[in-house]
């Protein structure tokens, strides 16, 4: 019997939960409530983990929502959710979400560093050939699958020490602000265990639940992982072929156009009360009403081309840039335009360094040290 399998009757088929972008716990409730509703667990549990008391009413229509909607089994549910521990560090981590605690010029230096930059050239020579295949399929440049791992997880090698059946269960019954998501991403993550070969007692995540090199959420993995090395499992954890091409089909399914523009650099002096341009991420504006706003910036974009202007405070002044299609992609992967702006600097800057590198190689491979090996990623079970 599959890992998991147990879940679910032999009569009854998966059910399919509404997809959700990647989410970092950033909360969607003011904050004001959610720090109140998180000092509240807090000293109920005094700052311990506890195991999650499945007779609460809200545990107990859980666990009979999954096994009707989805043919799981109610005492299996039970059973398994008996063995989660809501941990407080998680509900506090939930309150610092560095995008939106920092400006961009204190976000920037967390990733634009020159380690991750010489690390995502070397991972990228290590792994050229799989990168090359997953940008291939999925139309998305080999620089931005990089990127984005190195970005969430430092290329695989920091995938999240917290039992994704706590942080979900945590999330999901101890976190009001956004237990509806949590739920959803519980139950999804009951569905990828009776699907996969993912042990629900074992695996681990990132504090919000994420997963693997490239930090899925449960309802990403089933609908977005890839099983690019055709073994019959996807594995983000182990498979560098399943994450390249996970990552590619994730931005290709939230509307990554081949070719085009990610972003570029802008000038804009807003007029008296617009003090709030550039602080939404609604891709609502157009390249020819950016500039009927006043907004210079270069493009080669078409005039209706969809675009949305951005605010990057620096420390002397707001800088400004445009993003396009292919900026918001980024920014369905983690919904914060800091995010995407880090994707996009790290990016260029390993596109960069791996040009530099092969440049030398080409007139001294002799004399050039052979990049180190990856690391090997954790074991996911």
């Amino acid at each position: 019997m599959a890992r998991g399998a147990f879940l679910c009757s032999p009569r009854s088929g998966p059910g399919y939960g509404r997809q959700l972008a990647p989410d970092r716990g950033v909360p969607a409730a003011p904050r004001r409530w959610a720090a109140c509703a998180t000092a509240a667990v807090l000293a109920l549990y005094g700052a311990t983990a506890a195991a999650l008391d499945t007779r609460r009413a809200d545990v107990e229509q859980f666990i009979t929502r999954v096994a009707v909607q989805d043919g799981l089994r109610k005492h299996a549910v039970r059973k398994l959710l008996k063995a989660a521990q809501s941990q407080p560090a998680i509900l506090e981590a939930m309150e610092r979400p560095a995008e939106k605690a920092m400006p961009w010029y204190e976000y920037r230096p967390l990733f634009l560093t020159e380690k991750r930059i010489q690390a995502g050239a070397d991972f990228w020579f290590a792994h050229r050939a799989e990168l090359d295949q997953a940008s291939l399929d999925s139309g998305v440049p080999a620089e931005y699958l990089v990127a984005i791992l190195g970005v969430e997880t430092f290329y695989g090698r920091l995938t999240g020490r917290y039992r994704v059946l706590d942080a979900l269960a945590t999330l999901a019954f101890d976190y009001p602000p956004r237990a509806q998501f949590f739920q959803d991403e519980l139950e999804q993550f009951l569905l990828l265990a009776h699907e996969s070969a993912i042990d629900p007692l074992t695996a681990t995540g990132s504090y919000a639940g994420a997963m693997g090199a490239p930090q899925f959420m449960p309802s990403n993995y089933r609908k977005f992982a890839v099983d690019a090395d055709h073994d019959g499992r996807v594995d983000l954890w182990q498979s560098w072929p399943d994450i390249f091409a996970s990552i590619g089909n994730y931005l290709r399914g939230h509307g990554w156009n081949v070719g085009e523009a990610v972003l570029s650099e802008a000038s804009y002096g807003p007029g008296e009360g617009d003090n709030s341009a550039g602080r939404d991420l609604a891709l609502s504006e157009t390249v020819a009403s950016l500039q009927a706003r006043g907004v210079a910036f270069a493009s080669l974009a078409p005039a209706d081309a969809p675009a949305l202007l951005i605010a990057a405070d620096e420390i002397d002044a707001v800088h400004w840039r445009v993003g396009y299609q292919n900026f918001y992609a980024i920014t369905r992967y983690n919904r914060s335009a800091l995010y995407a702006m880090a994707v996009y600097e790290l990016a260029q800057a390993v596109k960069r360094r791996s040009a530099e590198m092969q440049t030398e190689s080409a007139a001294a491979p002799s004399l050039l040290p052979v990049p180190a090996a990856t690391p090997a990623l954790p074991p996911s079970r």
